[in-house]
């Protein structure tokens, strides 16, 4: 998506997602069909995004907290959030190219900001959007300025609705802190400089600056689960994507991933990604062509 920066974790062995992208002047309206994975996520600057779900009864952890419906987010220029979606889920992200600043919409941060609203409120605006990208391949080209623009407006007025409808919600204001969100950051940054080396609580609390019981509270409520689980599932994650990409042996990109125990490792891996870290390496392009070499 344009003006979204994401990386992502998978939860599952097999990937399977699809996207629609509708462009108007001045945004775009992006419907996703995810699948359950972590997400960090940046908004590229000058600009405003709006998400929400489309579906109820799959719930996501957003910025901390976690909730199924009735759920409104924001972001400004260069905000982040992060995710944790254990079930597909379906969601629309609308991006417009500026920064919308005289709708009366709440003020953006640093950090996304998620709000609670009326649950009709949210109903009209999914529908909208369903009508839209429904109808949208029906539009002639001869009209097609002029009904953009229209759409763009209804689309705006929807949202005006959304956020006027918000509801007065203890769990939000809890999502929306900047100063837990900044510390669980920092955490993060931290743990990617050093993704392939043992990582001792202590040593990372003090790098941090807070104290161990903080930062395993942090991880918990972002991610949903420990430090240590976390780490793991990241590490296997980074080990297949190296895989994948022909970049060395088996044994070479797990230790480079801080796993030292080669069977504990193979068990691990076949778990997560159905498949052994050997079969992974030779679909790689460059296994393949080496084979090919072979051959010939």
């Amino acid at each position: 998506m344009r003006n979204l920066d994401v990386e992502f974790t998978p939860f599952v062995r097999k990937i399977s997602a699809a996207q629609v992208i509708l462009s108007l002047p001045g945004c775009d309206i992006n419907f996703t069909q995810s699948f359950p994975r972590i997400v960090e996520g940046q908004l590229g600057p000058n600009c405003t995004a709006v998400a929400f779900s489309m579906d109820d009864g799959a719930p996501i952890r957003f910025n901390g907290v976690e909730r199924d419906r009735s759920v409104i987010t924001i972001g400004g220029g260069g905000s982040v959030y992060t995710t944790v979606e254990r079930t597909a889920h379906q969601y629309t992200s609308i991006v417009f190219t500026k920064d919308m600043q005289d709708r009366g919409w709440p003020e953006t941060g640093p950090n996304w900001k998620v709000f609670e609203t009326d649950a009709t409120a949210e109903h009209r605006l999914r529908e909208l959007v369903r009508q839209i990208l429904f109808n949208s391949g029906n539009i002639a080209a001869s009209d097609a300025n002029g009904i953009s623009l229209a759409i763009r407006e209804s689309l705006l007025a929807a949202i005006d609705a959304a956020f006027a409808a918000i509801v007065d919600a203890k769990w939000a204001s809890r999502a929306n802190s900047i100063r837990q969100f900044r510390i669980f950051r920092d955490i993060q940054a931290v743990l990617s400089g050093s993704i392939g080396r043992p990582v001792y609580s202590e040593e990372l609390a003090r790098q941090v600056g807070v104290s161990v019981r903080t930062m395993h509270d942090t991880v918990q409520r972002f991610r949903g689960m420990s430090l240590h689980r976390y780490l793991r599932l990241r590490r296997l994650w980074l080990v297949r994507q190296q895989l994948l990409a022909g970049a060395g042996t088996v044994k070479a990109c797990a230790l480079a991933c801080g796993f030292w125990h080669m069977g504990d490792f193979a068990r691990t891996y076949r778990s997560q990604f159905g498949e052994a870290p050997s079969e992974t390496l030779t679909r790689s392009p460059r296994s393949m062509l080496r084979e090919d070499a072979r051959e010939a």
